[in-house]
């Protein structure tokens, strides 16, 4: 055992797998949620398998399990490589792994028995709270002392993003779960939705966000062999990040009676995303210019891509539906959803399975198992999530619609039927591309051939 968590790069597999395992098991409880709203007595007498426990299970283990993990995984090596070091402590690596995933099982755990603190992305209750910032607070002791302790001088921007993530949901999560009130993990009144969504919003800006861009930055320079574009546009991309987008998570809750200051920086700002999201994009696209077709061809790479045309469209849509006149349409329905599923599984799921594949044959020293299957996992991928987009889209601009000319919301459901089916059935590709993921994982760890010089990296034999 003390061989194994010694050695080089075993904490970033350890999140890589972990990650593995929880993309499948997450968007197995998405189905169950999805069967609920496609047959809302299915499930009737299961308790444990009622919507209001499968939704918050699914949503935090997607969250917190496949997407977090697996973008972690992928920094604990490429931190240590671009800084030309060791991490600096593989056991507190582990330590990080087991406080981080003890949150997570605990979700299925207690959602299911009904025990959560009932704040959205607040679910965890107080005591796995304490693991998961206890994990983070383990992972800035070894990202600092592994900076420290670095050899090469530059620190390279996925390094500052990646840091920057961490610091970030250090001082937002225990703000956001209300850590001091352990009794109730709220406050009372209006002010617990306003600092909710401070920390809802934040959640993706400041955790996946960052994390996502840092293995985008790392990947693609790697791929089509080329440095960075600009420098000084990373760290633009960064520090507008930080300056515009902790002040955005007012927009959801603009029907409620915030202060109008509130309401005009929470719009004003998610406008201002423009700066960073088209800066990180810019300086992504300006990188791989004419060698777009070997990115393509990468598996890595591939998935990465295409996270920032997710990325892309997540980022306009958000804007938009910012604004009170959009969002009376848009707002409280099903289009809400599909943002979601495009701006979680789309920038930031494919941006983390695209450093999966490009990470695991480099920590491993072993080639993919098959890039047949890793293939068949980003087409499985992919189109489940244009159908999730397209589906959940139009649901919700029927739903919007018909309620501000006065229909009821039961009235609505019969026109909504066809596309919480369409729903449910599209979430067997998510599935199925988890499952053949995990698979593809394992296979590489335990018959991956070895790594040749001369294939490329990421390369597989299949």
């Amino acid at each position: 055992m003390r061989q194994l968590i010694t050695k080089p790069n075993s904490a970033a597999l350890a999140f890589l797998v972990a990650g593995s395992f929880w993309f499948l098991f997450g968007t197995t409880y998405g189905l169950f949620s999805a069967i609920h709203l496609m047959a809302p007595e299915f499930f009737s007498n299961i308790g444990a398998l009622v919507f209001g426990r499968t939704r918050p299970i699914h949503v935090n283990t997607v969250v917190f399990g496949f997407v977090s993990l697996t973008l972690i995984g992928c920094a604990l090596y490429y931190v240590p490589a671009l800084l030309r070091t060791r991490l600096w402590s593989e056991p507190l690596g582990w330590v990080s792994w087991v406080l981080w995933n003890a949150a997570v099982i605990s979700g299925p755990g207690t959602f299911s028995l009904g025990v959560s603190q009932g704040r959205e992305y607040c679910e965890y209750i107080w005591v796995f709270d304490v693991c998961l910032v206890l994990s983070i607070l383990a992972m800035i002791a070894n990202v600092v002392m592994t900076i420290a302790s670095r050899r090469e001088n530059m620190l390279y921007v996925s390094v500052w993003y990646f840091a920057g993530a961490m610091l970030w949901t250090a001082a937002v999560y225990p703000i956001g779960n209300v850590m001091w009130r352990p009794d109730t993990g709220a406050l009372p009144g209006l002010i617990d939705s306003i600092v909710l969504w401070f920390y809802g919003h934040n959640l993706v800006g400041l955790l996946l966000t960052p994390m996502s861009v840092g293995v985008a930055y790392f990947v693609i320079p790697r791929v089509v062999r080329r440095p960075l574009y600009s420098h000084t546009l990373s760290l633009v991309g960064f520090w507008t990040l930080i300056a515009i987008y902790s002040h955005i998570g007012g927009h959801h809750i603009l029907q409620a009676p915030i202060p109008n200051w509130l309401r005009t920086v929470s719009i004003v700002d998610s406008m201002m995303m423009i700066v960073p999201v088209a800066t990180v994009l810019f300086n992504l696209w300006l990188t791989p210019a004419g060698l777009t077709g070997a990115l393509w061809k990468d598996i890595g790479g591939r998935f990465v891509f295409v996270g920032s045309l997710w990325y892309l469209i997540t980022c306009v849509q958000g804007p938009l539906q910012s604004l009170p006149s959009v969002q009376e349409i848009t707002h409280f329905n099903n289009w809400v959803v599909g943002h979601a599923h495009i701006a979680v599984l789309g920038f930031a799921g494919f941006s983390a399975l695209g450093g999966l594949w490009h990470v695991l044959p480099l920590a491993t020293g072993r080639q993919l198992y098959s890039m047949r299957l890793a293939s068949l996992q980003f087409g499985l991928v992919l189109a489940g999530l244009i159908g999730f987009f397209l589906v959940l889209t139009t649901a919700g601009l029927i739903q919007g619609a018909a309620w501000r000319h006065g229909a009821t919301v039961y009235k609505v459901l019969p026109e909504i039927a066809v596309y919480m089916v369409l729903r449910a059935l599209l979430g067997l590709f998510i599935i199925s591309a988890a499952a053949v993921g995990l698979y593809n994982v394992i296979m590489t760890l335990f018959r991956g051939k070895p790594l040749e010089p001369s294939l490329p990296e990421g390369g597989a034999a299949s």
